[in-house]
């Protein structure tokens, strides 16, 4: 069997995703997994080659299918959309947000034309985005989108450490007022569906509460009691092996220790925190990331989705010491997942 084209957009042209993209496709590793073809400029990659002095070529074709997919050769679709000349360097801007919009709906319409098997996303500004006119709060709001998917979700996974979120780019009032019952069943079906294609048999989810000490029997919110417990309740009935609420302090480390699969999580920095801490190692002398491991995964479309579990980080890009630990276990995570579908 063919191995999975995985089509890559390289994120913000000012950030640090082109130089990400380029030093995990020159580790030579995707390769052994997948046909990776990337999706960008080909000045912006060309300027990041030679600020990494590496000896790797850009093969520019017109479809999947004309790469040569081999290492020291990148493959890559070059829409032509990005002039840094006048522009200040690394700093979101108007269009560097619509460059990398565009390669996100282009591997978007790749993926669901069948012309390639998976994507892979490189990190975007959503700030950038917004400045060019696109009223998206991110990357899995753009991919519902334009895949007409209207329950999706986003989850979190560094090896077997798995969170899912029930609100991700609102405001902490508003992931309040969207803690409903069908909200937060529909997104454990979803954490129990996608656990189940990645060959778990019987998914084990724990399901986080809102409030400190998940509300403690309504003495701090009844959020859990009106909504929380209900879904629950919804779910086991489905036949879903899901407990809580539980204390979010109390559920990490219970998967941490293996007696969960996945956390379904109330609102973004309830997961992403744990992730991140548990992924993300910062070397203190130099200030460099030693490492940066974990990958985000947007369940519930019909095309494979999945990106770095990090920024643009402006604050270093074109400096060279980017971490591309997270891209390429996103690549190699999305040639896995990539004989799958309806995440």
């Amino acid at each position: 069997m063919k191995k999975p084209i995985i089509a890559i957009s390289s994120g913000d042209p000012s950030g640090i995703g082109p130089e990400v993209t380029i030093k995990a496709l020159a580790s030579g590793l995707p390769y052994s997994v997948a046909r990776p073809v990337v999706i960008s400029d080909s000045g912006v990659m060309a300027e990041a080659i030679q600020s990494l002095n590496l000896e790797i070529k850009l093969n520019i074709i017109d479809t999947p299918t004309d790469g040569k997919y081999k290492p020291g050769v990148i493959d890559m679709i070059d829409l032509k959309n990005f002039n840094r000349k006048g522009l200040i360097p690394r700093k979101p801007t108007a269009e560097s947000g619509r460059a990398s919009f565009e390669y996100v709906r282009k591997v978007i319409e790749l993926a669901m034309n069948n012309d390639a098997d998976a994507t892979v996303t490189g990190p975007i500004s959503k700030e950038a985005i917004r400045m060019a006119g696109f009223d998206f709060a991110g990357h899995t709001e753009i991919f519902a989108h334009f895949t007409g998917t209207s329950d999706y979700a986003m989850m979190l996974a560094d090896g077997d450490f798995r969170v899912v979120h029930v609100n991700t780019h609102v405001s902490m009032l508003e992931a309040i007022k969207r803690i409903t019952a069908e909200r937060v069943l529909n997104t454990i079906v979803l954490t129990h569906k996608a656990l189940k294609m990645m060959g778990i048999t019987n998914p084990r989810i724990a399901v986080n509460g809102l409030n400190p000490h998940a509300g403690e029997n309504g003495l701090f919110g009844t959020e859990e009691i009106a909504h929380i417990i209900p879904a629950i309740n919804r779910a086991r009935e489905k036949g879903i092996n899901a407990d809580g609420p539980h204390p979010p302090d109390t559920a990490f480390p219970k998967m941490k220790g293996g007696l969960y699969d996945a956390v379904v999580c109330m609102y973004h920095d309830q997961g992403h925190i744990p992730v991140k801490l548990l992924g993300f190692r910062l070397e203190k002398e130099s200030g460099k990331w030693e490492t940066i491991s974990g990958v985000n995964i947007t369940l519930g479309l019909p095309i494979v989705r999945v990106s770095v579990d990090h920024g643009t980080a402006f604050d270093i890009a074109g400096k060279g010491i980017a971490n591309e630990e997270s891209m390429i276990q996103a690549i190699i995570y999305a040639a896995k997942l990539s004989d799958k579908h309806n995440f």
